[in-house]
């Protein structure tokens, strides 16, 4: 194996150098896709990686580990948690825009469709390169503005308003959720995903969340809980979907980013110091042999 080091592109920054082994590692995990700007000693100038012969198709990249039983395992197999690479202000800039949508309520369709195509675009999952959301404006375009709407029921000032938004914001965010997993692909191929979980279920634990903030501190176990219970009912994939944090992790980390925002000027870091951490707590489990 050659002993070059590697540099890449991302966000706008140099990355790297990085040994041989660590960056085919990347071109694995999808980090360093066909588009990425590379760079390694002999070369006159920064190139795509797609551009670079037998960069992207392996290389002198070992073969997969065999697996008991014998063969390798596919790329849809391979194991790890996922991980995002998101740049400081351009998730603050998306994540208040997506804010300032769902308040103008028209704009809310076309601010979701256009956050969750961006972060897709920056998940880093294990085996899947090139990870996408292809989910269009007008399939769900009447939830995103309900839903906008029931954001303005506190103002209401009556309480069976109030008490009848909470289960239909439940039901309209288990819409959004099968809509997303039915949206998401892999290097241009619609991925066979879909979320199965029962609607009066994931009511439930929407219900369940509201009345555990009464606890002041319930809701940080309610919410690992309902994550493992929404990766137990996603179907169409090969591997195993687990949510790792537990609920003291939770707990201390969201009152960290709660500080941090009432200061104003850290928003910008912890929002993505949460984000980053939050989605490392998902993780992919190879088929048991």
């Amino acid at each position: 194996m050659s002993n070059r080091s590697w540099f890449f592109a991302a966000g706008g920054q140099q990355q790297g150098p990085y040994p041989e082994a660590q960056f085919r590692d990347f071109v694995a995990r999808g980090t360093v896709r066909a588009e990425t700007l590379v760079w390694t000693d002999g070369m006159a100038a920064w190139q795509k990686a797609g551009e670079i012969p037998g960069l992207l198709s392996g290389g002198d990249a070992p073969p997969g580990m065999p697996r008991a039983g014998g063969g390798t395992p596919s790329d849809g197999r391979v194991g790890g948690q996922l991980s995002i690479d998101i740049d400081l202000w351009p998730l603050l800039g998306r994540s208040i825009l997506f804010v300032i949508g769902i308040l103008l309520v028209i704009p809310a369709p076309w601010v979701a469709v256009s956050y969750y195509r961006w972060m897709a675009s920056r998940m880093i999952v294990p085996g899947r390169p090139n990870f996408a959301f292809t989910g269009r404006v007008g399939d769900i375009w009447y939830v995103f503005i309900i839903l906008a709407l029931c954001s303005y029921s506190g103002s209401a000032h009556r309480p069976a308003i109030q008490l009848l938004v909470i289960p239909l914001e439940g039901f309209l965010s288990w819409m959004i959720l099968r809509w997303i997993a039915s949206n998401l692909s892999s290097n241009g191929q619609q991925l066979p995903i879909t979320f199965e979980g029962n609607a009066l279920a994931y009511v439930g634990w929407h219900l369940l969340m509201f009345l555990s903030v009464i606890t002041i501190i319930g809701w940080a176990w309610v919410i690992p809980a309902w994550m493992r219970w929404n990766c137990r009912n996603v179907h169409g994939t090969r591997r195993e979907i687990l949510f790792k944090a537990s609920g003291l992790e939770v707990l201390w980390r969201t009152v960290a980013f709660v500080i941090g925002c009432a200061f104003l000027i850290p928003i910008p870091w912890v929002l993505r110091w949460y984000v980053e951490w939050y989605v490392s707590q998902f993780a992919l489990e190879p088929p048991m042999a």
